[in-house]
Parts: structure tokens; C-alpha cells; sequence
């Protein structure tokens, strides 16, 4: 059963379609997001959609770095995880986010 959850990145609110089960993974997701897309900020002059692109290929790139180097990536909370990650299961999660987030974009676009 899908369900919505209000989010906001740089000040600006998203509803997004979630597994109410998948709550706080997605809140967390959001929340470092955030962060990354504050730091973009301070350091470039980006705004609005590149500002995220900007972050987003950050986390990636860090991703990449981690998986290349074995180093085993970290939750929210800064406990390692317990088991090894699957890359296409994240893959899969990656994707799923990133339709999320286009849908909610889409549906902001319309408001403006």
C-alpha cells in the first residue's frame, strides 16, 4: 500500500508516494540530500534544478568511491551497516527515488 510523504529540500515542500514502511529511509534519504544540496550552495552559485543535479552527482560519485575502495557504506545514523550492499538492489531503490522526486517536481513546475 503506497502512501505520501511531505518532505522539504532548500526551504521547499515535496509530497512524495511511499511505502508507509519506507518513512524514515526515505526522510533520511531526503534529509542528507538537503544537507549536500546547502553545501552546493555555499560553495557554487547554483539554484533550483542544477543545485540538485550538482548534489545528487555528488552522492553518486561518492557511491561509486566507496563500492570501488570495498568501503561499506554507512546509514543515517552513522551505524555501519550489517550486511554487504547489494548494487542492484540499491540500483533498483536509486531509481525508484528518482522517479518519486521527478513526480514531485513535475507537480511543483505546475504551481509556479
Amino acid at each position: 500500500m503506497s502512501s505520501t510523504l511531505d518532505i522539504k529540500l532548500q526551504g521547499r515542500e515535496y509530497r512524495v508516494a511511499c511505502a508507509p514502511e519506507e518513512f524514515d529511509t526515505l526522510s533520511a534519504a531526503a534529509a542528507l540530500l538537503d544537507a549536500r544540496m546547502g553545501e552546493a550552495a555555499r560553495t557554487t552559485r547554483s539554484t533550483g534544478e542544477r543545485l540538485a543535479v550538482m548534489a545528487a552527482l555528488n552522492l553518486a560519485y561518492e557511491l561509486n568511491a566507496m563500492r570501488k575502495s570495498g568501503v561499506t557504506p554507512v546509514v543515517h545514523d552513522s551505524a555501519p551497516v550489517e550486511k554487504a550492499v547489494d548494487a542492484d538492489d540499491l540500483q533498483r531503490r536509486i531509481k525508484i527515488v528518482e522517479a518519486r522526486l521527478d513526480e514531485a517536481l513535475a507537480r511543483q513546475d505546475e504551481l509556479f
